[in-house]
């Protein structure tokens, strides 16, 4: 279970809405974290799932992780995963395990 900074924060990525099937679709709906890698965004309500992502909590100022995506990408790609898109990755690769169990 990941921590959040504040509260406020942890209030904003918890979707839970009654209307939308999912976070992107809800216009109530203002931030997103991926937690495969440890990244936060604002997201652009333009029917797609764009983010814009965020450093620096919008609530209490505190420094977000820094994304851990580049890692992600380089992590597989050595041990031979040169296309995880289309390659049947390890399934502790697919959530946040792969940084947190190091």
């Amino acid at each position: 279970m990941t921590k959040h900074c504040c509260n406020e924060m942890e209030l904003a990525i918890k979707f839970d809405c009654n209307h939308h099937k999912d976070e992107y679709e809800c216009p109530d709906t203002l931030i997103s974290y991926n937690p495969k890698f440890d990244e936060y965004g604002i997201i652009i309500h333009d029917g797609g799932t764009a983010t814009s992502g965020i450093s620096y909590c919008p609530w209490c100022g505190s420094e977000l992780p820094k994304s851990k995506r580049d890692l992600w990408f380089d992590t597989l790609e050595a041990l031979g995963f040169d296309d995880p898109s289309e390659q049947d990755i390890p399934k502790q690769f697919q959530g946040s395990d792969w940084y947190r169990n190091t």
